[in-house]
């Protein structure tokens, strides 16, 4: 592990009973949480998106405005559904975030997870009568979203402008966004195809798969099966690898009341997701010399370069700087962390 970052659901509540903070509370709040995670050396703020949900659902003016009130940090997401959106917008979205931003992107992309709502990508205008579950149309929108943010010319110029024959690409362009853009894998063959599209790896936090192994042997097998792919891909640069957990040191009487005395997340869980039997990974939650020797035995955040710590947003943004400052200042040295001051994240050498 090099670098760490936080993973938010950005969940909110109606807002309208006491205590409880509504969307516009908890956007601003997972502003706040992005500009002291980067005082405090942290390398990314990442976002999941969810549809139908009081959770986040668009991210790009959310790392927009975070991108603008910091300086070293990245933002990106974890993970945007292919399935709800428009390819050729996404990439003129993006590549203007990837410019407002300096480049500092990292843009996860996938099929998603099961949503709230049942197909609804349908009601945001998309269909795919093929699959019940949209993934081909989202490997496919996800082909012409690399296609534009690449500069390929996709709609024929207006010959009156132009003259006859005449091809326009998406704009803005940014250069390199595309080795910035990641793919949500959530199994091994997934991992060898994000590979074969050149483009960084996100192992999801749950793999649909459970063969008897942990969650982090898993994990480890998918990173391995993504390098080697990649490396007979021929692919002329190094990608990156994150991997996901639940990790909460316990420094003070309020984590231990928090996290100290959970039951049930010592272990991997086993659940059926899709259709699919699954792998859920557990939680950490522990002094911080404990939790230093466990994560070290995690085969899968050993191999990544990058660790996506899941945080509770709704406990407000005091307390997840607190998580995050913890970490960084009582576990991820032991890692080999490197602070967002020592330069942007670099991958693990194929």
């Amino acid at each position: 592990m090099r670098a760490f970052g936080f993973l938010s659901f950005g969940h909110h509540g109606t807002g309208a009973a006491r205590g409880e903070f509504g969307a516009r509370e908890a956007l601003q709040q997972a502003v706040e949480i992005g500009v002291g995670a980067d005082e405090i050396g942290v390398n990314g703020a990442y976002f999941r998106v969810h549809h139908f949900a009081k959770q986040a659902a668009a991210p790009i003016p959310l790392l927009t405005a975070i991108a603008a009130r910091t300086k070293r940090i990245e933002v990106g997401t974890g993970v945007i559904d292919m399935r709800y959106e428009n390819p050729l917008h996404l990439a003129e979205e993006t590549a203007a975030l990837d410019l407002l931003s300096d480049a500092r992107t990292a843009i996860g992309i996938s099929r998603g997870s099961p949503e709230p709502a049942l197909r609804g990508w349908e009601a945001f205008g998309y269909e795919d009568s093929g699959d019940a579950k949209g993934a081909t149309m989202a490997r496919d929108k996800f082909e012409r979203f690399m296609s534009a943010i690449r500069g390929t010319e996709l709609a024929a110029a207006d010959p009156a402008q132009f003259g006859p024959g005449s091809q326009l690409a998406v704009e803005p362009r940014s250069p390199g966004l595309d080795r910035r853009i990641w793919w949500g894998a959530g199994s091994r063959s997934t991992a060898e195809w994000v590979a074969e599209q050149g483009v960084n790896l996100m192992s999801s936090t749950l793999l649909t798969e459970a063969t008897g192994a942990s969650f982090g042997e898993l994990q480890r097998e998918q990173i391995d099966r993504f390098r080697q792919a990649w490396a007979e891909a021929g692919h002329d640069w190094t990608p990156r690898v994150s991997v996901s957990r639940s990790v909460f040191p316990i420094t003070s009487d309020l984590d231990d009341l928090y996290f100290g005395r959970r039951s049930g997340a010592e272990s991997d869980q086993i659940g059926i997701i899709d259709g699919l039997r699954s792998t859920f990974g557990k939680t950490y939650a522990a002094e911080p010399d404990r939790l230093i020797d466990e994560l070290r035995a995690d085969p899968a955040i050993a191999a990544a370069d990058t660790l996506m710590l899941t945080v509770p947003n709704q406990l407000g943004v005091d307390y997840n700087l607190h998580i995050l400052e913890s970490f960084a200042q009582h576990v991820a040295p032991a890692l080999g962390w490197r602070p967002n001051t020592e330069g942007p994240v670099e991958g693990y050498s194929v």
